[in-house]
């Protein structure tokens, strides 16, 4: 099991074991014993950044262990490895607002069920609650807004094997991603509209 050094910090630098680097068509599949790459999932894309001197392509999550798909070998042992901070801090704004918009949407009586956070792509879909209420672009904005102001701050904590996500006193999501250490870090998040078919909510936004 590829031990996840993003779940406990956020460095982008560190210093681990590569277990082993196999061919795969034109490129390497490598297994490091611990990693700071979060992999493609949760609604997040993967890091991207380098092994030593070798370009990490794309991370893939398997069942017991996280796969780094290179550009060349690299050999087994100790390596420098880098996440590419321009894509780790974009896909973590990203991911750090659907939480926000899901959290606001559940205050309305709406419930959560599927987040998209990719670039240009970036959605929240919920089904209804008990009692849902109408929601409209700008009230959610203005929620938002406000909890952004606030600069609530991010909260982990680790149970039994899996990890919550919380800002200040808003609810703790289970959650494997990325995210902001406070929410002033979000920068502007964009609204950018709302649909719903066959009972579904969609929320579509941005951040920039």
């Amino acid at each position: 099991m590829t031990l996840r050094l993003f779940f406990h910090n956020d460095e982008l630098k560190a210093n681990v074991e590569v277990l082993e680097c196999t061919p795969q068509d034109n490129e390497f599949a490598v297994v490091l014993r611990a990693t700071i790459f979060h992999p493609q999932g949760g609604g997040q894309p993967c890091d991207t950044g380098w092994i030593g001197e070798s370009q990490v392509l794309r991370v893939v999550q398997e069942p017991k262990r996280i796969v780094h798909y290179v550009s060349q070998p690299v050999h087994p042992g100790m390596v420098q490895v880098q996440v590419d901070e321009q894509r780790r801090q974009f896909n973590t704004r990203m991911h750090s607002a659907g939480h926000l918009i899901g959290h606001f949407g559940e205050t309305r009586g709406w419930v959560p069920v599927k987040a998209h956070h990719w670039p240009g792509e970036g959605r929240v879909s919920f089904k209804p609650g008990d009692s849902p209420q109408e929601l409209d672009v700008d009230s959610l904005q203005s929620g938002i807004d406000h909890w952004i102001a606030a600069d609530l701050p991010r909260l982990v904590s680790l149970r039994e094997g899996s990890r919550e996500i919380g800002f200040g006193e808003l609810p703790a999501y289970g959650c494997g991603g990325t995210h902001v250490k406070r929410l002033k870090e979000l920068g502007n998040v964009t609204i950018a509209s709302l649909s719903q078919k066959k009972g579904m909510l969609s929320v579509h936004y941005d951040v920039d």
